[in-house]
């Protein structure tokens, strides 16, 4: 079970674990201990948030999505599983909680005078400039 907020929890029958060999850290003992966590969460199917909040969070992870509609989490940061474990539940949270609340809509603002004023100043002393580079031709 993973604890969002107050008012949301994810089931722990909702969430299936995987491990494997990890590729990051562990000396000899990289290659007989699976420390790498994925945790699968299927997304399409829960019920422990609204519909919203399930297509913000496909918007802003859509490479995490399976073909299956399940959202994955996987962590390899430390040399024990437990920790991983740790790691993907805390990240899962961390999505959904931005998740949790809609984006601010963007105001379409204008750009003033004087930045429009600064601009073209700037572009002719640009031009100005370049012109004085240039060579004149051939000179004999």
């Amino acid at each position: 079970m993973v604890h969002v907020s107050d008012s949301i929890v994810i089931p722990a029958h909702e969430l299936t674990w995987e491990y494997a060999r990890s590729g990051g850290p562990g000396g000899q003992n990289v290659n007989k201990v699976a420390s790498k966590a994925t945790l699968r969460w299927a997304l399409a199917a829960s019920e422990a948030v609204s519909e919203a909040v399930k297509q913000r969070l496909r918007a802003a992870h859509p490479s995490r999505l399976t073909a299956t509609g399940e959202f994955l989490v996987t962590s390899q940061e430390y040399r024990d599983q437990e920790r991983n474990r740790e790691r993907c539940a805390d990240k899962l949270a961390e999505m959904v909680r931005a998740a949790l609340h809609p984006p601010k809509p963007r105001k379409k603002t204008k750009p003033t005078k004087a930045s429009k004023q600064r601009r073209l100043t700037d572009k002719k002393l640009n031009a100005t400039k370049k012109t004085t580079r240039r060579s004149s031709g051939w000179s004999e």
